[in-house]
């Protein structure tokens, strides 16, 4: 009878193990390398994961600021669906080592990463909205795509059309806090030389807040 006893007490643990084991592997995270236009909503519901769960898991993730390259968590059983990003020729990234160790010339940390830069543009910059009284031909850019953040207004001339940038420097409560990155696709007949208007999805009220400032951007490449 105690034999019994304990046998059933053994299979009851070892079930209880397994069950654990199983749970901790569906409860696992895994790490996506976010591509350009993810947001946390469409990775949500890419892998079938509640927002807010995705948001939790990824503390240090500036939500406006998701950009191509970054590690994004993805938590429980939806890192099954997760995929390496593809890799492509545009704006290549290397991941920074634990260590402190210095940056290779003509590269700029953002978020872990290193990215080579071609440019350094000390500019001025300015902030618009997507009011049409500032925009001549609607809310959108010079490609005619809706103005979001990470758009600013250049001088093709001094910084190419379509090129992805990274802007340190300015101080305004709508932009990401430390720097963010951006995209070359729109320009304007004030921006000239080294100048650079930055869209900021806000009210003219607030967005006349950001006055001029002098930032500093890093010409990553094509974007």
């Amino acid at each position: 009878m105690v034999n019994a006893k304990w046998k059933k007490g053994a299979a009851a643990a070892v079930l209880g193990l397994a069950i654990l084991a199983h749970a901790g592997a569906a409860n696992a995270a895994a790490v996506y390398k976010a591509k350009d236009n993810d947001t946390f909503w469409t990775l949500s519901k890419q892998f079938g994961v509640q927002l807010d769960q995705l948001v939790k898991a990824n503390p240090g993730v500036d939500p406006s600021n998701i950009y191509a390259g970054l590690s994004i968590t993805v938590p429980g059983s939806a890192a099954k669906k997760t995929a390496a990003a593809p890799k492509t020729a545009a704006v290549k990234a290397i991941k920074m080592e634990s260590t402190a160790k210095a940056l290779p010339k003509n590269t700029v940390a953002v978020n872990g990463l290193a990215y080579n830069y071609t440019d350094v543009v000390q500019a001025k910059a300015s902030a618009y909205t997507a009011d049409e009284s500032e925009n001549g031909w609607g809310p959108v850019d010079y490609y005619g795509n809706p103005l979001k953040l990470g758009t600013i207004a250049v001088d093709p001339n001094r910084i190419p059309m379509g090129s992805k940038v990274y802007i340190t420097g300015y101080d305004h409560d709508g932009l990401p806090v430390g720097g963010m990155m951006a995209v070359a696709t729109d320009m304007g007949s004030g921006i000239k030389g080294d100048r650079i208007d930055i869209f900021v999805p806000q009210s003219q009220e607030k967005a006349q807040k950001f006055g001029f400032q002098y930032v500093k951007v890093f010409v990553l490449g094509k974007s």
